[in-house]
């Protein structure tokens, strides 16, 4: 007999519901509808306390998710992904992977899924996602691949590839841990990856395929990336061009570069060439020959007053005025460098007048003109003053330029806090060898602390790595989890669900438990979903006479199908922001693979076990 449920209970789900209702339908912000349900929970759990509590206690379950581990290690995570991205610690891997997207973009992202599954069978979800979402954003950010369509396809290849196996995930842990106390046999570590792999197969084709166009596109090119810049690329000492033919340097140079000059024979140092291409193909190309697109002199001053001062080094695009005296004069005649220590590493012109005579000089350089747009170089200070004074409007879009010196131990950090959550730090005992794996929150703020106080990121600049709606989004979703498992409604509901599997088959009790761990998962917690559904899993199957392991098996793999919402899982939380996504995107793309995935592995787990 099911007892009816507490009003607690059905106030609990009653919240979940209009929550659920008000996020799909998209019409007030995030932060507003996260907030107004926090605040619901407060007021109505001090009124009306739960059984054995005091008002008090509610305020505390309500607003707890603020101080929460899972929040604290979001934020941390995102300050070293910010720490990464800063010091370009990313960029040989992001490089690699950018190529293959120019190459086919399709074959690119299938590439990334790979990856992204792969690792994630034997590194925590979080740490694998936190290393991939740097380098998807940079892509996106080049106008290789919109975030809004690589980034959540990429997140759930990391989950399903989380529940390969024992080690995948921390609540694949605890259910193998709940069903061990409650009497079964210990599950081996790879004892259900065949069952993974070949649901897997039939995954991946719908993230590779299908996902991406259930998502919107987001990607919006900036102006500054179609701005073609003309610049003039100097031979160093050092530099792959000297004393080579410009043919055989060709293949190393990044697509967009066009050479104005055709020099015959070798290049010489201090030799002087003009190309054109983007901001990024010229930074590119500069890096790539080793050669300089401002005088070296004054690229060593800024680098050596950025470092004396602890400033940052920063691009930024400045148009030319109508009273800029800069008219008609060219970089080498202005003294720009001179007076203001700021290098300009490139004009652009509109095309309409690159043609004209008197647009260049005796040398054979531009003329800047009002209505050019100057890249420049520098520390902030002197770009303000530069500004200033040379009558220039300083366009939106500055970006700090990588602090690459620190690009090592940025890494080095990032590896430490995933090797430590993964696999351990080395540690001898009595018995031998034993290594003592740290919680992800520990390992996260350490290297969140490490990043700071070596400076690979900037106390002041911190907010740049944050997102209040995500933070706001994750304090109200512990919030509606708790409730839900205090207020004993999870409870009730996972006893409905037992008193109505008697009468079906097992593939469809596999699916039903399957589905009901799904949702506890998406709307609840992990460790809820885990806690309630492995008993029940393991009572049904002595209810019914069918072996314990498949029904286990299929709420372990319920609570990693957390595709539906972006409350679900703590990699979703982390791609909403950078991706753009909506609740609704979460719906849209997330609900037709949990129903895939939810059938595939019910026919898997009833053919793999003979039911």
């Amino acid at each position: 007999m099911l007892d009816p449920p507490s009003y607690h209970a059905i106030a609990a789900m009653a919240v979940t519901v209009a929550m659920f209702i008000a996020f799909a339908r998209g019409r007030y912000p995030v932060e507003i509808i996260s907030l107004i349900t926090i605040a619901v929970i407060g007021v109505g759990l001090y009124f009306a306390p739960l059984a054995g509590t005091k008002p008090t206690d509610g305020l505390a379950l309500a607003f707890g998710g603020f101080g929460h581990q899972a929040l604290i290690t979001i934020c941390a995570l995102m300050i070293m992904g910010r720490g990464l991205v800063v010091t370009g610690a990313l960029d040989p891997f992001a490089r690699l992977l950018e190529g293959v997207f120019r190459t086919n973009s399709q074959i690119g992202l299938l590439f990334a899924l790979l990856v992204a599954f792969s690792l994630s069978m034997f590194v925590n979800d979080t740490p694998v996602m936190v290393l991939l979402l740097p380098i998807l954003v940079a892509l996106a950010g080049k106008g290789v691949a919109a975030s809004s369509k690589t980034l959540m396809p990429v997140n759930a290849a990391v989950l399903i590839g989380g529940m390969g196996t024992t080690i995948g995930t921390s609540t694949n842990i605890l259910v193998v841990s709940i069903a061990e106390d409650i009497g079964m046999e210990t599950i081996g570590v790879f004892q259900f990856t065949p069952i993974v792999l070949m649901a897997a197969v039939v995954a991946l084709p719908y993230l590779w395929l299908v996902m991406p166009r259930l998502l919107r596109d987001n990607s919006v090119i900036p102006e500054n990336i179609r701005r073609t810049f003309h610049t003039r690329l100097r031979v160093g000492s050092s530099s792959l061009l000297a004393g080579a033919e410009l043919a055989a340097v060709q293949d190393k140079l990044p697509e967009g570069i066009t050479f104005h000059d055709q020099p015959s024979g070798p290049l010489q140092p201090q030799q002087r060439l003009h190309i054109s291409g983007t901001h990024e193909a010229i930074e590119e190309a500069a890096r790539a020959l080793k050669g300089e697109l401002a005088p070296t002199w004054v690229l060593d001053r800024i680098r050596r007053v950025a470092k004396d001062q602890g400033e940052d080094i920063v691009a930024v695009e400045m148009t030319v005025t109508g009273d800029s005296r800069l008219i008609t004069r060219t970089l080498a005649s202005s003294g720009i460098a001179d007076l203001y220590g700021v290098a300009v590493l490139g004009i652009h012109r509109p095309a309409r007048v690159l043609g004209e005579r008197d647009t260049y000089s005796e040398a054979g350089d531009l003329r800047i003109l009002e209505g050019d747009v100057l890249l420049v170089m520098g520390i902030e200070e002197d770009l303000q003053s530069f500004a200033y004074n040379d009558g220039l409007l300083r366009l939106e879009g500055a970006r700090e330029l990588p602090r690459r010196s620190k690009a090592v131990l940025a890494g080095a950090i990032m590896a430490g806090a995933i090797a430590t959550a993964s696999v351990g730090l080395p540690w001898f005992d009595a018995n031998g060898f034993a290594p003592i794996k740290l919680p992800i929150a520990i390992s996260a703020l350490a290297g969140s602390i490490l990043m700071f106080v070596t400076g690979c990121v900037k106390f002041d600049r911190v907010g740049r790595a944050l997102s209040a709606k995500v933070i706001v989004l994750i304090a109200a979703s512990i919030a509606i989890g708790r409730v839900i498992d205090a207020s004993g409604a999870a409870e009730f509901l996972g006893q409905a669900l037992s008193l109505g599997l008697a009468y079906l088959p097992p593939a469809l009790v596999l699916a039903a438990i399957m589905m009901f761990v799904t949702i506890l998962t998406n709307f609840a917690s992990n460790a809820t979903a885990a806690t309630i559904g492995t008993p029940i899993a393991f009572s049904i199957a002595t209810e019914l006479g069918l072996p314990a392991e498949p029904l286990v098996l299929a709420v372990l793999f319920g609570c990693n199908l957390a595709y539906a919402t972006p409350i679900a899982y703590q990699t979703n939380m982390l791609i909403m922001s950078e991706g753009g996504y909506e609740f609704g995107d979460y719906m849209r793309a997330g609900v037709p693979l949990v129903a895939l995935m939810v059938t595939v592995l019910s026919v898997i787990l009833v053919l793999w076990y003979g039911l």
